[in-house]
């Protein structure tokens, strides 16, 4: 084992754990999150519809390619759908309030979108599943399923917004 699969493990782990963790706040209510009644409620403030939709896409992502991630399994896949759920958290939740955390800025999860990114292109490292199992993805479909995942956050931001619009017309 080399120190840069130590270190690619180390930031999997992290990243991905942090992603499931807010999943499972979403959907199980645990430490101290919203759980699905909640989460049903900021999804509707936010202006998502379906809303039933959105909230298990963004439970799912959380949830499933947070584990992906952590665990090296299917990678590229799991940063389609970990990118996609960063740019929406980030443009809905977080960009009015700036950039730094302490005040609710979007400066946290950029920090876990970038790791996912730098994931992404560097690889898995070796203590991985995605090795373990022999997969190798090239670096074209792993750029390309990241723009798959930046596209579908815009069209999910760009659905918000028409919700909003139609909301306000009313």
């Amino acid at each position: 084992m080399q120190s840069v699969d130590l270190g690619l493990l180390i930031l999997r782990l992290v990243v991905g754990l942090t992603f499931a963790a807010h999943g499972a706040q979403k959907a199980f209510g645990w430490w101290n999150g919203p759980g699905l009644t909640g989460w049903r409620g900021a999804v509707t403030h936010m202006g998502f519809h379906p809303v039933e939709l959105f909230v298990a896409l963004s439970i799912g992502a959380e949830l499933v390619g947070g584990s992906l991630l952590a665990l090296g399994l299917f990678t590229p896949l799991a940063a389609m759908m970990l990118v996609a759920q960063t740019e929406v958290i980030i443009t809905k939740a977080h960009l009015a309030k700036g950039f730094w955390n302490m005040n609710g800025g979007f400066e946290y999860p950029l920090v876990l979108g970038a790791g996912v990114i730098a994931i992404t292109f560097i690889g898995t490292g070796s203590i991985a599943l995605d090795s373990a199992l022999g997969l190798s993805f090239s670096d074209s479909l792993r750029a390309g399923l990241l723009l798959i995942g930046l596209l579908g956050g815009l069209l999910a931001i760009a659905a918000s917004r028409v919700t909003e619009a139609q909301t306000a017309r009313a």
